[in-house]
């Protein structure tokens, strides 16, 4: 199980949850506890650097918002990030320094370490990006089950409880996601890999792996 655990996946440096993640053992745990932690680090940030636009809104005073973008709180947004036209931020939010928001992008109750792209047109929700992955046009976090039953992660080893209802994706560090793909609730894609355009995903992706299709992982060389 360790392949699917926080410090296996991420690179604590590369977000400002870094002190909270100490006490969960997978990044699923992190999920419902978000806003709670955007609220307490909002408190901490220098008025320097962010400026709050409401009771729970805090934007880096270098990140450019486009006009039309939309963002509700909690939410945090990062030095340097790009907050695209008519991107929807619904709340819950945690965007790191140097990411890109894109035009009609949707996010809700996420974590986006630094340098994460996702610009066009793509949801995320109940998910954790790491540092410097990018989510291709139009591929998007399926975060509920058809059924509404709670989200398990399949792994080799089995199934694992989550306990929760909405769980989209945890994508590693630098990982690739190609266009028009469906990340399934409880997806778990690990550091370094990369999903072709147009793919179904579902359960665990090895870190260093290529996801062709289901039952179709190779390694990468």
């Amino acid at each position: 199980m360790e392949s699917i655990e926080v410090k296996e996946l991420f690179d604590l440096e590369h977000t400002l949850a870094r002190p909270f993640f100490k006490d969960c053992r997978y990044p699923w745990q992190a999920l419902p506890q978000i806003g709670s932690w955007i609220c307490e680090l909002g408190k901490t940030l220098s008025a320097e650097e962010y400026e709050q636009r409401s009771e729970t809104v805090w934007v880096a005073r270098t990140a450019r918002i486009y006009p039309t973008a939309h963002i509700e709180g909690p939410a945090i947004i990062g030095p340097g990030t790009e907050v695209r036209h008519c991107a929807f931020i619904r709340g819950n939010a945690l965007v790191g320094a140097d990411c890109v928001v894109g035009n009609s992008t949707e996010l809700k109750n996420v974590i986006l370490f630094d340098r994460v792209q996702v610009p066009h047109y793509n949801y995320v929700g109940d998910s954790i990006l790491g540092y410097c992955s990018h989510m291709g046009a139009g591929s998007i976090t399926s975060n509920v089950k058809s059924d509404k039953t709670l989200v398990k992660v399949h792994c080799e080893c089995g199934s694992m409880e989550t306990g929760l209802k909405k769980f989209g994706a945890m994508l590693g560090d630098s990982v690739e996601v190609g266009c028009n793909s469906v990340l399934n609730p409880g997806t778990i894609v690990g550091r370094g890999s990369s999903v072709y355009p147009l793919s179904m995903v579902r359960g665990v992706v090895p870190a260093g792996s290529i996801y062709k299709c289901a039952g179709e992982i190779a390694e990468k060389k």
